[in-house]
């Protein structure tokens, strides 16, 4: 103590300052302390409740565990939105649920504690301090590509339309090829529409563009090939040799033999060999057997006669480039010798031939067509002379059936209905033709029969050959060892038709049996065709009906000791009446 201590009013001595350094510490310390304290909390703080201030979108889950925090997301997920499609004028408001929207809860919460395990320590302590910031995180909304397609498929289907393709047809009016135009389509884009939705699934409004769809066809398309199909259409005539007859295909005779197609134009092949076959009859000038003539009650005979005919193969060929190309206006065929296979000293002794068999029919209520195509069958068939072990050909010996060879439209069986067509009646030589050849022991090569029960060849049932050119022929194997003279009677005014057989005498014997019918089937009910063509209510009958007939007969050739048996079998169709009635 110093003496000065001791006076009195004597000034005491400040305090001595803090040293600067002290002051900073105890902060430093202090702060040091509260992160240490922090630290301790975030090392020992629970890892199963969110951090304060996090949310997804507007749902706060600060300090929720997993399972509250599921169910508050839950809970706010419940809320469908709804969402607005807009297609053209059209509009619907659905469900966001309904195309596809859901939210990912589950992505949400694991987003959530990602978030609150990621904070810095700056940000723990501030939350300690309560100075957290709000951390929303977005809500983790997703699409189901499938069903918003399907769903938008679905609302927009009656918007969509197809396209309508232009299309190529024959116009009967004015007999040439035409174009029916065709329509363009609607397609909603909804595809387009899935992926915007797919990609910004916030949106509550959904526009899907309507775009035009153009057929694959269009009539700028097919015009050219109508246009090449129409200069196709044109006269063409074919002749054979230089100086031979000519056959004129008629520019709607060309059209048939092709189609134009979208894909160009396409050969009707089964057309072209009919033409053939009708080129070649109009055409061809084949060998005359050596024949007989009749001239009162005697035959004549008639010296044979070489010819020339036209190759098929040729016909075809060349009609098949004329139908491509329309700069070919006639065809030259190459004519080929046609020599006869019996001649007039080999055809015996007209008085040594003897009736060998007899063919009859009747064909009463016939009308004037079907009478002309008898008289003119049965007046070609006439004379006709098959050498010995050669085939006689019904089509062959007529020529074929054509206008040009003399034949009208008649009644025929044709695609399951009796109807006007070609050559109707003809068939009643063929008949009465085959019924004497097969009476006088013929070996049958072809035959065929019509399709149900004709009561022009009645009562001999089954016992007929039907005839079609082309396709079905009537043929027979002349084995008599001579030739054989086939002669026609046809009296029109008893609607009788008789064809004999003249040949060398025989010692066969040949009988044929009634029909053993195995089965009988009742014919349908008729049937009733609205017509414009008939007055209303008037009606007309337009085929008849015909029990159905399972049959054969039975032909036996005796031979000295050999006997022979064969049998020809017969199935009828039940057939029905059909009735146009006036509309």
């Amino acid at each position: 103590m110093t003496p000065d201590s001791f006076l009195p009013n004597a000034p005491k001595k400040p305090p001595a300052p803090r040293p600067f350094a002290l002051t900073l510490g105890l902060v430093g310390l202090g702060v040091a302390l509260l992160v240490g304290s922090a630290l301790a909390f975030g090392m020992n703080s629970s890892t199963d409740t969110i951090a304060p201030g996090v949310q997804v979108g507007d749902t706060d889950l600060s300090g929720l565990n997993r399972a509250d925090a599921l169910s508050r997301l839950q809970a706010a997920a419940a809320t469908v939105p709804n969402v607005v499609v807009r297609a053209g004028t059209a509009s619907w408001t659905v469900p966001a649920s309904q195309l596809g929207w859901t939210i990912d809860t589950q992505a949400e919460l694991d987003a959530a504690f990602a978030a609150s395990s990621g904070r810095s320590v700056l940000q723990k302590v501030e939350s300690m301090l309560g100075q957290n910031e709000t951390q929303k995180l977005p809500a983790l909304q997703k699409i189901d590509a499938v069903q918003a397609k399907a769903a938008l498929n679905t609302l927009t289907a009656t918007l969509n339309t197809a396209p309508q393709n232009a299309s190529i047809y024959f116009d009967k009016t004015r007999l040439r090829y035409a174009v029916k135009p065709g329509t363009a389509g609607v397609q909603v884009g909804v595809d387009a529409a899935v992926q915007a939705w797919a990609q910004h699934p916030e949106q509550r409004t959904l526009t899907l563009e309507q775009t035009q769809a153009d057929p694959l066809y269009t009539s700028a398309k097919l015009q050219p090939l109508v246009d090449q199909g129409n200069l196709l259409s044109r006269p063409l005539n074919v002749r054979l040799g230089e100086t031979g007859p000519v056959f004129t295909l008629t520019a709607l005779q060309v059209a048939n033999l092709y189609w134009v197609r979208t894909g160009g134009i396409e050969l009707d092949k089964s057309a072209i060999a009919v033409k053939v076959k009708q080129i070649a009859a109009a055409v061809d000038q084949p060998a005359e057997n050596a024949r007989y003539t009749v001239k009162g009650n005697a035959f004549v005979k008639v010296p044979e006669k070489a010819g020339v005919v036209s190759d098929p193969a040729q016909i075809s060929k060349l009609l098949t480039a004329a139908v491509t190309d329309p700069k070919i206006k006639s065809l030259v065929l190459t004519p080929k010798p046609s020599l006869p296979t019996l001649t007039l000293a080999n055809l015996p002794d007209a008085t040594k031939l003897t009736l060998i068999a007899t063919g009859k029919s009747t064909y009463y209520h016939s009308s004037a067509a079907r009478r002309v195509n008898v008289s003119n069958a049965a007046g070609k068939i006439n004379g006709a002379v098959v050498a010995p072990g050669d085939n006689f050909s019904f089509l062959d010996t007529l020529g074929g059936i054509s206008p040009e060879n003399g034949f009208v439209t008649g009644l025929i069986i044709s695609a399951g209905r009796t109807v006007d067509g070609l050559g109707g009646g003809v068939c009643q030589v063929s008949t009465t033709t085959f019924r004497a050849l097969y009476q006088a022991g013929l070996p049958v090569v072809e035959r065929n029969q019509h399709a149900y029960r004709v009561g022009y060849y009645e009562p001999q049932v089954g016992f007929e050959a039907a005839v079609y050119d082309p396709g079905k022929d009537l043929k027979m194997k002349n084995d008599t060892g001579g030739p054989i003279l086939i002669k026609t009677i046809n009296d029109n005014a008893r609607s009788t038709l008789t064809v004999q057989v003249w040949g060398l005498p025989q010692t066969r014997k040949v009988s044929v049996s009634p029909a053993i019918i195995l089965s009988e089937t009742a014919h349908p009910a008729p049937k009733y065709i609205p017509s414009s063509a008939l007055p209303k209510g008037q009606m007309k009958q337009v085929d008849w009906a015909a029990d159905g007939f399972n049959l054969y007969i039975t032909r036996t050739i005796r031979d000295g000791q050999k006997v022979q048996t064969d049998k020809v079998s017969t199935e009828y169709k039940p057939w029905q009446a059909v009735y146009e009635v006036g509309e």
